[in-house]
């Protein structure tokens, strides 16, 4: 079973239970998510701001914008909210009329509810504190928190209830922080689709329906930064490869024309990569991309190894040995056993990763699927496509016709 199927599996099963949010990860990918975003989720929104309830308002709207899109799924909102409290809100003009200090209130509220250490406790090195605390059933409800009496400066004791506002509400459970800001995190995973195109979807959709206050603001945090980074990082890393090549062919060969000739095999090489990855229904990745620059150099070497040989015939076609498209004829069946040995060593050998479903396939499988697609494109093109260019290229090179020329 692959991870995938795993996955449908496990949602199939648990989804059935009302009011829980699921999140596919493993152990290390947990750990990373977590330090990339604080958030342990793929993919992260997030909304700064002071108000929890306004925030996770918002992240309801942002919810509602996304959960239809196709490929976003855990989604899911972190909520602050959903812890119950009970609110004791003091008075301080009945607190002075009554004459209760604030110390004194806080103390008996403090040893009502949540206990004070009144001594300490010796086990060997160990020590524990010994805590004072009321029972339960003085401090169950409202009322019973009211009924608690505090004593005054005069040596009276009057209840809490009259010296304060008690109320239960549901308070946050849970502040997340980021920078010295709070936030509210919403996550989300993307399958069965390419982490870009489902992203770009998602923040054209929330930026069309949710709209925020001054003084709060979104941000889109988890995987989907390490791809950008990683895209900025190929946008410098491509260029430079291919201007490499060429001026490497340029040095080699001494001349423009050659080497644009060698050069067309980088772009067949990408059409078969990329036909490679919509075969297998593979998204782009980044390890797809490091695989298309591992890529231009294989195909490179085809043109060089058959423009080579084209050159040496050609020369002949000056001694009279044969004319041009002989030559290239020749040249192709002198070759074609080392072009596609090339290809085929290339494609054998990438094929158990381009196959394989175990731990760390994610990262291997699209960089061997698109380069056994590509060589092998590249292959069909160098033998078929790439003599017909290069005597296109070289036609004015003998203008003796064929049958003059000396068996």
């Amino acid at each position: 079973m692959s991870k995938e199927e795993l996955i449908n599996e496990m949602t199939k099963k648990l989804s059935v239970i009302p009011g829980i949010d699921l999140n596919f990860s493993q152990p290390i990918m947990d750990n990373v998510e977590e330090a990339v975003s604080g958030v342990k989720g793929s993919l992260v929104v997030k909304i700064y701001g002071d108000s929890l309830n306004y925030m996770e308002q918002e992240l309801g709207e942002v919810y509602n914008a996304m959960k239809d899109i196709p490929g976003v799924e855990d989604l899911g909102i972190m909520h602050n909210i959903g812890q119950p409290e009970i609110d004791v809100n003091l008075d301080q003009q009945k607190m002075a009329l009554y004459g209760v200090t604030t110390a004194n209130a806080n103390a008996v509220l403090s040893m009502a509810i949540g206990g004070q250490a009144a001594s300490t406790l010796y086990e060997g090195i160990r020590t524990f504190d010994i805590r004072v605390r009321l029972p339960e059933e003085y401090r169950k409800t409202e009322e019973d928190i009211g009924n608690l009496l505090v004593p005054t400066q005069n040596g009276s004791k009057v209840p809490i209830k009259s010296i304060a506002e008690i109320s239960r509400k549901t308070g946050a459970c849970l502040i997340y922080r980021d920078e010295n800001e709070r936030y509210a995190a919403l996550k989300f995973s993307a399958r069965g689709r390419d982490m870009g195109s489902t992203v770009a979807e998602a923040q054209k959709r929330v930026a069309a329906k949710v709209h925020l206050k001054r003084g709060y603001r979104m941000a889109w945090q988890g995987d989907f930064e390490n791809k950008e980074r990683a895209q900025t990082r190929l946008a410098q890393v491509v260029p430079i490869s291919l201007l490499l090549i060429f001026i490497l062919l340029l040095t080699m060969f001494g001349n423009f024309k050659d080497a644009g000739l060698v050069f067309l095999n980088v772009p067949f090489a990408i059409v078969g990569g990329i036909a490679a990855l919509y075969i297998t229904g593979t998204d782009f990745s980044i390890s797809a991309g490091i695989g298309f620059i591992a890529l231009f150099g294989i195909c490179i070497q085809d043109g060089i190894i058959l423009i080579t040989i084209f050159k040496e015939n050609m020369h002949k076609v000056r001694t009279g040995a044969d004319s041009m498209y002989t030559a290239i004829k020749l040249g192709v069946n002198q070759r074609i056993r080392p072009v596609m040995m090339t290809a085929l060593m290339a494609a054998v050998g990438l094929l158990p990763a381009a196959t394989s479903h175990g731990i760390g396939s994610e990262s291997s499988r699209p960089l061997a699927r698109v380069v056994i697609g590509g060589i092998l494109c590249a292959m069909i093109f160098s033998l078929w496509v790439f003599p017909i260019i290069f005597g296109w290229a070289y036609r004015k090179f003998d203008k003796r016709p064929y049958d003059h020329v000396e068996k």
